[in-house]
């Protein structure tokens, strides 16, 4: 018999480990978890040299404050692509020590087979849950939006569909219509945007932020933000 795949609740009464990116999609998913489980902390990827988030591009202050302000530690390892899948294992092991018996991602259209994120768990002997797993993509912004969470954009894909001047805009409801309007999915799962959150329910008090100058990479235009006061 077909195990049933139960990822979208398998947090329920389990301490967890979560891969946080500072984005909408893994704080929604942290949130959703925080309700059903209790937190470990968070893993945090980071580039080569240690300097930016490797999936949003955040300086680590930027997300130490988010961690900081959400009350969890930071599980954080700077690894390249070549040796990611070796780092990220290092620090679910990590986690397993400090209790944690799930990993938790913000994850919505991974494939039932061959999930990366349940072969590195398995490895390690951990389960795995992802609280928006097939979830409507409207759904989901919507929920973000409703519960209170403010999140910005900071990276666009300027050939799909997004623009230079989206950078910096709040996620709003307005602007879900508006990015639906154009053509793009509200959640940016073709890699047409990313965000990042600085407020909402599970933060204690909001980040400050300050956006420096947009920067330009081929198809890509980045804001880059500063901690401010």
């Amino acid at each position: 018999m077909v195990e049933l795949k139960d990822w979208k609740n398998n947090v329920h009464g389990h301490r967890f480990i979560a891969s946080f990116s500072g984005g909408k999609d893994s704080t929604l998913a942290l949130f959703k978890a925080m309700k059903a489980g209790e937190a470990v902390g968070l893993i945090v990827m980071m580039e080569e040299e240690g300097k930016r988030s490797r999936s949003h591009g955040m300086p680590p202050e930027i997300i130490r404050a988010q961690a900081s302000s959400i009350g969890l530690p930071i599980y954080a390892a700077a690894a390249s692509w070549t040796d990611y899948e070796k780092v990220f294992i290092g620090l679910l092991e990590k986690a397993k020590k400090q209790g944690a018996e799930l990993l938790v991602t913000g994850d919505i259209d991974i494939p039932e087979h061959g999930c990366w994120h349940e072969k590195v768990t398995n490895d390690v002997g951990l389960k795995l849950g992802m609280p928006l797993w097939e979830m409507d993509h409207r759904a989901v912004v919507e929920e973000f939006i409703d519960l209170g969470f403010v999140s910005v954009v900071v990276t666009v894909n300027l050939s799909l569909g997004m623009r230079e001047d989206d950078l910096g805009r709040t996620f709003t409801h307005e602007f879900v219509k508006e990015l639906e309007a154009r053509g793009i999915d509200p959640c940016g799962e073709g890699g047409e945007f990313h965000t990042t959150v600085i407020d909402g329910p599970i933060f204690k008090h909001p980040i400050p932020v300050r956006k420096c100058d947009v920067i330009k990479d081929g198809d890509y235009a980045f804001l880059p933000l500063e901690l401010g006061q």
